[in-house]
């Protein structure tokens, strides 16, 4: 008899309250993901009550979207789309992606991949031209997968994060995601300006 090996279902959806154990999973996975040396800010991971407010507080903050990626129906990572704000017109094309993480546990099923892809197609959707990002430079799964996904590395902060009395850079990213000119919808945070 032979063995077969099951694969996990792979699942990235947008995220808009929590459900069952929905904000349990996440914030252990992102503990994991500290732990791990992964995480969005964090060194340390904070306690329970102080995670859960910040993931709390991702779903109520306008111009956030929250995209959770699962395996076999399990939160194992995230990341988010972070709009412009209104007043800011001259970047109003511009979305950033921020605290893109898998929990280790979670890793190689193709998660980190599929997390940035969704957080591309909810940018577009949103019509948005580019998205940016930025890294430390210890987080080179990520930096490859960015370069593989066609970011572009433009700059390097030196003195970008201090983690556990160590100085440690940071990189810049940007894709274009739809050329200018192209036909876009209006970003959905913005109504249609009337001629004046």
């Amino acid at each position: 008899m032979t063995a077969t090996t099951l694969s996990p279902a792979v699942t990235v959806d947008k995220l808009d309250r929590f459900k069952g154990a929905d904000l349990h999973d996440l914030c252990d996975a992102t503990d994991l993901a500290i732990k791990d040396g992964g995480g969005f800010g964090w060194v340390e991971p904070p306690e329970r009550e102080v995670m859960e407010r910040y993931w709390r507080g991702v779903l109520a903050v306008p111009g956030r979207t929250l995209i959770v990626g699962r395996l076999d129906g399990v939160i194992a990572g995230s990341a988010q789309l972070v709009r412009p704000p209104p007043n800011n017109e001259a970047q109003r094309y511009t979305a950033t992606l921020t605290s893109n993480f898998v929990a280790p546990w979670a890793r190689g099923h193709g998660l980190a991949r599929k997390l940035v892809e969704a957080v591309e197609a909810e940018a577009l959707a949103g019509g948005y031209e580019i998205l940016q990002l930025d890294v430390r430079e210890t987080q080179t799964a990520a930096i490859q997968l960015y370069h593989r996904l066609g970011y572009v590395h433009w700059g390097t902060n030196p003195v970008y994060a201090r983690v556990k009395g160590r100085t440690i850079a940071g990189l810049y990213f940007y894709k274009i995601l739809r050329q200018s000119g192209q036909t876009t919808p209006q970003p959905a945070d913005e109504a249609p300006r009337s001629p004046g």
